[in-house]
């Protein structure tokens, strides 16, 4: 049975739904095609699966991640020290968020 037709989500966690999400919308705005997210994805999931101690869900979108920020990267439309401290700043924010309640990112903290 196709996995369509199962009763299992799409995605498994909300961060896999929204960079997917993202990916099409920064697409459909012809930032690049499907045809450089599937080359630059190819190459990423070569990395991740040979260095990642993430589980196999994470581990493709982890590579997925890399791929949309390595095309944004060539394209100069974001550089290496805005992803690092836009991630740092997720990090805090989780860190700090109490159990139960939405991440949010204090736009103060970038």
């Amino acid at each position: 049975m196709s996995s369509f037709l199962s009763h299992e989500p799409a995605f498994v966690r909300p961060w896999h739904a929204q960079l997917f999400a993202m990916t099409v919308r920064l697409s459909e705005q012809g930032l690049f095609t499907w045809e450089e997210l599937t080359r630059s994805l190819g190459s990423a999931l070569e990395v991740e699966t040979a260095n990642s101690k993430s589980d196999e869900c994470d581990r493709y979108y982890l590579a997925w991640l890399t791929a949309l920020e390595t095309i944004l990267m060539k394209r100069q439309l974001i550089h290496a020290r805005e992803i690092t401290t836009l991630a740092d700043a997720w990090r805090v924010a989780y860190q700090n968020t109490p159990h139960g309640h939405p991440v949010t990112l204090d736009q103060g903290a970038m």
